[in-house]
């Protein structure tokens, strides 16, 4: 899959308020915005609400839930890359 660099301006103290929040509930910055774009895609509109403090959140447990998951597991440091190549590893392995 061919990917392109998507650039925008932010207010300083917005953008560090931002990745405040992403790193609260687990994520990076652009982690964040690639997957707000899959999903508005995916979609055909903005599918979901996760703001900190809101209890049952359905996307923000499974967040919650995702980053337990990779912690025990030992894979919290993976990078996007080394997940893709593991990914691609099984999808090898299944053909």
């Amino acid at each position: 899959m061919a990917s392109t660099l998507v650039q925008f301006r932010a207010d300083d103290a917005e953008k560090l308020v931002a990745i405040q929040i992403c790193e609260r509930l687990g994520l990076t910055l652009p982690a964040y915005l690639r997957m707000c774009m899959s999903r508005l895609v995916q979609e055909q509109g903005i599918p979901f609400s996760m703001k900190l403090g809101e209890e049952g959140n359905p996307g923000f447990l499974a967040l919650e839930r995702a980053r337990r998951i990779a912690v025990e597991a030992g894979i919290s440091g993976m990078t996007l890359d080394e997940i893709n190549a593991e990914i691609a590893e099984a999808r090898k392995s299944r053909s």
